[in-house]
């Protein structure tokens, strides 16, 4: 009974799959190689929101929120890595090794724009998500006295950089052209190309592509 409260305490605090892991096998510093998807969700305007209601209204949207977030994600075989004041990082592949995480990620964003949507009606609050795909290393990063489980590289900084930029497109939902194009014609058919963006900090190029429109008739 003991180890079941510490498994549910722990994992509540870095997520299921990552405690199981450390139960299992332990912890040490240092991470691994391996490909994963991320998705960056971020709340447009916080700083107006924080403006306009009292910081016990706000904490209450912003749990209302997470809830949206975890939930999605959960759904699709992920988890939530970081919650970043007003924005969380979702992790789909490590340390399970879920094979199709770039279906996942996608698949979870698409459900979290719905989820997103009932929330800008209920509090007028409107969010932008980012997916990415590629090779991190992810693993535990601190001191051994203070450490957490987490995914470090390239596909991080370009699902934040794709929030970023969805916060200009009306659908809110950004991902690189890459990770569509890995999860399927099945997936695809909910994605339409845009041009190539150079993405804030980098030289090169990325190709995009946005969330289609989905007609409120057809949403779940």
């Amino acid at each position: 009974e003991e180890r079941e409260r510490l498994h549910h305490l722990f994992s509540g605090h870095v997520g299921d799959e990552v405690a199981r892991a450390a139960l299992a096998h332990g912890v040490r510093l240092g991470g691994e190689q391996c490909e994963a998807s991320t998705l960056f969700v971020d709340i447009i305007g916080s700083t107006a929101l924080g403006e306009r209601l009292p910081p016990e209204t706000v904490v209450a949207v912003l749990n209302a929120f997470f809830e949206h977030v975890v939930a999605a994600v959960d759904a699709e075989g992920g988890w939530v890595n970081k919650f970043e004041g007003d924005a969380a990082l979702c992790v789909f592949g490590p340390p399970d090794g879920l094979g199709d995480h770039q279906r996942a990620a996608l698949r979870a964003a698409r459900a979290l724009r719905v989820r997103l949507d009932r929330l800008s009606q209920e509090f007028g609050v409107e969010a932008a998500i980012g997916v990415a795909s590629g090779t991190v290393v992810a693993g535990h990063v601190g001191s051994t006295e203070r450490y957490e489980y987490t995914v470090i590289g390239d596909p991080v900084n370009v699902a934040a950089r794709l929030c970023e930029l969805a916060k200009q497109e009306p659908c809110c939902v950004l991902a690189t052209a890459v990770t569509v194009a890995a999860a399927g014609p099945e997936e695809a058919v909910h994605w339409e190309g845009r041009d190539p963006v150079v993405l804030r900090g980098r030289s090169a190029p990325t190709s995009v592509s946005a969330l289609r429109p989905v007609p409120p008739s057809a949403r779940p």
